[in-house]
């Protein structure tokens, strides 16, 4: 894990990460791709300070999750479940993102056919997926 720096699009919101994971996954779920037109890679953030608050808007999308983005420009932030500290933050943002290394893609069951990501790594359907983050909280 490391830091990195990143911003929106158009530079309103900028943030500083900490404890940032050097892998990714890509997520297919309904909301994520409707949220990110497609699936939302993603790589976890244990502590993150943004600056251009003021710019920064919290959706709640579900009654356990929020989604963060930028009021000015529209970038997609992060994604992030309400009862823990960490952030999923779009690899994307990031300033330097070409050392992350995909690991892995959840609800592969509700992609599109028309694409296929490459790469030997777990694909989880969404049963699997549920199941593996029920384990997690309860």
């Amino acid at each position: 894990m490391t830091a990195r720096t990143g911003k929106c699009l158009c530079g309103a919101v900028r943030f500083e990460a900490e404890e940032v994971a050097t892998e990714f996954s890509a997520c297919h779920c309904d909301m994520c791709q409707r949220w990110s037109s497609g699936p939302f890679f993603s790589t976890t953030v244990g502590k993150v300070r943004f600056t251009g608050e003021k710019n920064l808007k919290r959706f709640r999308s579900s009654e356990w999750a929020e989604r963060g983005f930028c009021s000015v420009c529209g970038s997609n932030l992060f994604f992030r479940v309400l009862e823990f500290a960490d952030h999923e933050v779009c690899v994307g943002a990031f300033d330097e993102r070409n050392d992350l290394v995909m690991t892995g893609e959840i609800f592969v069951d509700r992609k599109p056919d028309g694409y296929a990501l490459a790469g030997d790594h777990p694909r989880l359907t969404e049963k699997e997926t549920l199941e593996k983050y029920r384990g997690l909280a309860g």
